[in-house]
């Protein structure tokens, strides 16, 4: 057997693409074994999740992301972008379309520039504060003390803890993110943001990812709670230029709303034998 993907990344947050448009080419049973082995990156091909993307009723393509730890994540806003290049490229969709993810369906608006870059911009659709909504305990927004940090939450997607620090170089990120991605106040555990204010519409963020389980690159959803937590505490304005170790995104925010604006890139294809 042999199985078709395409490799992408957006500002170095990186993916495995397999399309199942025509048909399913991993069984439901056994995508999150698939994610697990073929995201090591030293015994399988090297990615922070799986990308499928096929056909939808209710919007012009579906993206579904299985993470490295067979997990299901609702969203990603850099692998969103990613599968947008895809799709546009095989002539899936036009420069405006829809895609369906579990959050549900985000209008996406893309192309190439006159150098050749793609750039995809995502209407990240509302931003949740509500604690119920994230999930996190308690009532109201959400902002508390856990393990010495104040942190406060949104979901864009997926669950977000925040964290203003005044050095992000300084952040013991392996040792302290883990304690607040599995404390008892997000049943579902939560994406964690390390976020230092840098300019008047600047921040730059590290974000540790649930499901990878280990900083990434970069995040989209984690740059848009930043962004959004950012601009809700009065520390930026509304246009946000987040600044991630793998390049820039910005995040636009519109009332209850967001967008994201960044860049995505094909780094190869190949054929998986089994």
């Amino acid at each position: 057997m042999e199985i078709p993907f395409v490799k992408l990344q957006g500002n170095g947050n990186d993916f495995i693409l397999i399309d199942e448009t025509d048909k399913i080419v991993i069984p439901d049973d056994m995508k999150g074994d698939f994610a697990k082995l073929y995201c090591d990156r030293r015994f399988g091909i090297g990615a922070d999740g799986i990308l499928f993307i096929s056909r939808s009723n209710n919007a012009n393509v579906k993206m579904r992301l299985i993470q490295p730890d067979a997990s299901e994540a609702e969203m990603c806003g850099n692998g969103i972008r990613c599968l947008a290049k895809y799709a546009y490229d095989m002539d899936y969709v036009e420069r405006e379309c829809k895609i369906e993810t579990l959050s549900g369906v985000l209008d996406v608006y893309m192309g190439y520039s006159e150098d050749d870059e793609f750039t995809a911009t995502i209407d990240m659709g509302k931003i949740i504060y509500d604690r119920s909504d994230i999930p996190a305990t308690g009532d109201g927004e959400y902002a508390e003390e856990i393990c010495g940090e104040k942190v406060y939450a949104a979901n864009t997607g997926v669950p977000h803890a925040v964290i203003f620090t005044d050095s992000i170089d300084s952040v013991d990120i392996k040792s302290v993110a883990p304690k607040i991605r599995y404390h008892k106040t997000f049943p579902e555990g939560a994406n964690v943001n390390f976020v230092q204010v840098t300019g008047e519409d600047e921040i730059t963020i590290r974000t540790y990812e649930r499901g990878v389980e280990d900083e990434t690159f970069s995040c989209g959803t984690g740059s848009t709670a930043s962004a959004a937590i950012a601009y809700k505490t009065g520390k930026t304005g509304k246009k946000v230029l987040v600044h991630t170790k793998g390049g820039p995104l910005t995040i636009t925010i519109n009332g209850e709303n967001a967008s994201m604006k960044g860049p995505s890139a094909t780094v190869f294809s190949g054929i998986i034998s089994i």
